[in-house]
């Protein structure tokens, strides 16, 4: 009886707590108000795990779980069936911010429809798929070497301003929309851009001033104070001494204080936890917790303990107060509120977004125009392009039929992706299309598969079995005979085998193989989760990644001794499983045979460059050529080269499409070619933008956003921050400037008409600059405007100040008007130690890229 009676008056006490309506419940309050009643209802220990990434259920408050994690780089990342659109740097080559709003305002909207439908099947809020997304990175890419500047707008402080402010308004939805889409996230707050292997132990303490202001910082000011972006990430290194995630120059006195910034601050993922394990600058879990409250970081991104659940213990010995804590879960709860996922759905008109729109037929459409103009057309000897659709053409090179090359790092999966080599039979029949690798990316050799001398229980291949635990225990629920290398993934929701489940699985695979000869074999083998690989019991390679990298595995067997392999695989941390596998042995590339295969044909269309199994980020895997990610020199790498010597020495002509996220030294690519397409990771649909421009269905636009150097020597110490000698702003000796790229047709710019050419300042200059089509076809030119400071004897040589895209007809001539704002004529002041517009004679140059040549110059005197 006693029982029956304390179960009613919990359950009679759970239904007035639900039945009272308090004010963190009422939609109608503002964020703000909510939260702070919110938070007068929590626990210490619940506001500690609100701080933390994976931010777990409180469920007598009716607080979901909530995960701030997802990525929408170019695309929402890490899901399977959605669109895919160019690499950041390759929608920079656009200059089409107008276009990259519409694009952001559809990657939110999938992500919205993503998440709806997994909330309508009651699927756990996870990681990669939220309502919070880490996108954009407007770090600039001052070195090529970088992996991850892929991920950027370019090398240029403007241009990746306006880029990022519209794919932060994109991302977020209307400002005076009640609930935000989603959340935005400017990062890696601040000086970042490489190298890969020190990012955790790099200390910047001699960044000059004027480099910190007028390079390093106006994106992310921009995308505060232009666009509300609702997060911001600290970056892993230090700043003069103190790790940007602990460093209150960065986040109080500039965020706060200058720039005036209400929201969150969350830190880049294992950030906290290098305070005392690379940093040294805390002792340990407990006082890098206080410390990165202290600081200003709100949100902890951890994989696993985090250190912010320490904050408890950290009030307890008095290294920080509830009250300090109390004011960022302030911020973390507002977050929340403004995105409507505490609320009714039935009131937040994002929650209706249907799965329908996810990669609907606007959504291609807006993929492949991107894709289209991000080509950057580099060299065009004696007009060799457009091409003829008539005829045999060669196709060659690695990155000619390569999928997941064209989606960059990053990225989701799309339904379907249209190969470069696609791109070019669907302008031909595919009778007069001759397709050839004719080499590898990098490696100078060739792998000839074993794959088929294997066998185990009398029937050839591999066996798998598989478990629906992560251990290998339990039930075995299925077994299969893998008999082609293997390569399976759970993208777009493909099981590993019928009945796995698609999280929390593990998975053998075993078989024998007998060496024919003995020599020197090489396992190739990468995976999403954690993998093993043993030879006759023995483990010879060990790894749990978050991406799948190719590893390559030398292994010496001996003439008719059988070998036993065995792989085991496990799905981890919530990311998506991939697994690849094949074993043989190399020999030397030799391009006899791929030059008897091309007699007859005249042309060959070249696909080569890097991929993200290259450049990225923090990557284990090393090259000839490439470190963590990075890259230690830029030419093309040697098998390239070599390849492409060989194909113009047979007397061919030859286009090279080059497909990389970064720069590449084509010195000697210039004599070997006779035209050079930039092509970038271009996404989905990157196979027929390709072609398009190729045969000429499309007359390329794109500007290159980033300097291509002629060698590595004009490189400087990678991780020396200075600006000097870096970028078309601080060398003027560049093999394609920033801002260059060749049409089928040609422009010419007329004389600048200014409003005036005396100014106060706070006063805008209007030019009126005519560009005349002097060509046979229509196209599309992108004038620029850049200002320098007369007598700024240590400033940039320009300065990129304002772009427009313009449409002309052939033989036709528009007036284009751009405005220069205030802000065009501030630069950093030493005498005021601040950014300024400062009385002086400015010089305005404009024209159709960064090199001199291409410009003409008027001045403006700032009274």
């Amino acid at each position: 009886m006693k029982k029956r009676i304390l179960l009613a008056a919990c359950l009679l006490f759970s239904f007035n707590l639900w039945s009272q309506q308090y004010p963190y419940q009422n939609p109608k309050l503002s964020s703000e108000e909510r939260a702070k009643d919110l938070i007068s209802h929590l626990t210490l220990e619940e506001k500690a795990i609100l701080m933390c990434d994976i931010s777990d259920a409180i469920p007598r408050l009716g607080i979901k779980k909530f995960n701030w994690w997802s990525e929408a780089l170019h695309g929402l990342a890490n899901n399977g069936n959605v669109t895919v659109f160019p690499e950041p740097v390759g929608m920079a080559a656009s200059f089409d911010d107008a276009l990259l709003y519409q694009i952001f305002d559809a990657v939110s909207d999938e992500t919205r429809a993503k998440y709806n439908e997994a909330c309508q099947k009651g699927q756990e809020n996870k990681r990669f798929l939220s309502l919070s997304v880490w996108t954009p990175n407007v770090n600039i890419f001052r070195d090529p070497r970088w992996g991850r500047g892929q991920e950027t707008y370019g090398e240029d402080p403007y241009l990746t301003s306006r880029m990022g402010v519209q794919v932060v308004k994109g991302l977020q939805g209307p400002a005076d929309a009640k609930y935000r889409k989603l959340l935005a996230c400017a990062k890696h707050y601040a000086v970042h851009s490489g190298p890969e292997w020190s990012r955790h132990q790099l200390n910047l303490n001699n960044v000059d001033p004027r480099d910190l202001n007028e390079t390093y910082l106006p994106a992310f000011k921009s995308l505060v104070q232009d666009a509300d972006v609702r997060e911001v990430m600290c970056a892993y290194q230090r700043l003069d001494d103190e790790p940007c995630c602990g460093n209150s120059q960065l986040l109080q006195r500039i965020l706060r204080d200058e720039w005036d910034f209400k929201y969150l601050v969350v830190s880049d993922c294992g950030a906290i936890g290098d305070f005392y394990t690379s940093h040294k600058v805390s002792s340990d879990a407990v006082h890098a917790a206080s410390k990165g409250v202290w600081a200003g970081t709100d949100v902890e991104c951890q994989w696993i303990n985090h250190n912010y659940k320490k904050l408890p213990e950290a009030v307890e010995k008095g290294l920080i107060t509830e009250a300090e804590i109390d004011r960022h879960v302030l911020r973390v709860l507002e977050g929340r509120f403004e995105l409507g996922e505490m609320d009714d759905d039935a009131i937040v008109p994002y929650a209706q977004i249907p799965i329908s729109v996810v990669n609907n037929e606007e959504h291609r459409k807006l993929a492949l125009d991107m894709a289209r103009e991000s080509m950057t057309l580099l060299q065009n000897k004696n007009n060799v392009l457009p091409l003829k659709k008539s005829g045999k053409i060669a196709v060659v090179g690695p990155n000619a039929n390569d999928k997941p090359m064209l989606w960059g790092n990053y990225n989701g999966t799309p339904f379907s992706t249209i190969t470069i080599l696609d791109g070019i039979t669907s302008k031909l029949s595919a009778k007069n299309v001759i397709y050839d690798k004719g080499c590898d990316l990098v490696e100078d050799k060739v792998t000839q598969s074993y794959f088929a001398n294997c066998a185990v229980d009398g029937k050839k291949g591999f066996k798998a079995t598989y478990w629906n635990t992560p251990d290998f225990t339990g039930n075995v629920v299925a077994t299969t005979q893998i008999i082609d290398p293997i390569k399976l993934t759970t993208a777009g929701q493909h099981e590993f085998a019928s009945g796995v489940k698609l999280e929390g699985f593990s998975a053998k695979y075993e078989t024998e193989f007998e060496a024919p000869t003995t020599e020197e074999i090489v396992f190739k083998c990468g995976a999403t989760g954690y993998f093993e690989l043993f030879v006759n019991g023995e483990s010879v390679r060990k790894f749990n990644n978050w991406r799948t990298l190719i590893s390559r595995i030398p292994y010496k067997v001996e003439s008719g001794k059988k070998y036993k392999f065995e792989m085991r695989f496990a799905q981890l941390n919530n990311w998506e499983a991939n697994i690849e596998f094949n074993f043989g042995k190399e020999v030397n590339v030799d391009y006899t045979d791929l030059l008897s295969k091309l007699k007859g044909t005249d042309v060959v269309v070249f696909v080569g460059g890097l991929s993200t199994v290259l450049e990225g980020e923090e990557m284990p895997v090393n090259y000839p050529g490439f470190k963590g990610g990075d890259r230690t020199d830029i030419e093309l790498p040697a098998v390239q080269r070599n390849c492409l010597k060989a194909l113009k020495q047979a007397g061919k002509k030859v286009i090279f499409v080059n497909c990389s996220g970064s720069a590449i030294a084509f010195t000697p690519e210039t004599e070997t070619c006779d035209a050079i397409l930039q092509a970038w990771y271009p996404g989905e649909s990157g196979g027929l933008a390709v072609a398009d421009v190729l045969f000429g269905d499309y007359n390329p636009s794109g500007k290159l956003p980033i300097t291509f150097y002629k060698s590595s020597d004009q490189l400087k110490d990678f991780e020396d921050y200075s600006m000097k000698g870096r970028t078309y702003r601080f060398m003027n000796d560049a093999l394609f400037p920033f801002g260059y790229g060749l049409s089928y047709t040609t422009f010419a710019i007329g004389d600048a008409q200014p409003c005036k050419t005396e100014i106060r300042n706070n006063e805008t200059v209007e030019l009126t600059i005519p560009v005349s089509n002097t060509g046979k076809r229509d196209g599309t030119e992108i004038l620029q405007v850049y200002v320098k400071k007369v007598n700024d004897t240590d400033g940039p040589s320009k300065t990129l100040r304002g772009f427009k895209r313009v449409d002309v007809k052939a033989g036709k001539t528009t007036p284009v008007t751009i405005e220069l704002a205030p802000s065009s004529f501030e630069f950093y002041d030493r005498s005021q130690h601040k950014m300024a517009v400062t009385p002086g004679e400015y010089e305005v140059l404009y024209g159709t890229s960064s090199d001199a040549k291409d410009l003409k110059s008027l001045k403006i005197k700032l009274l």
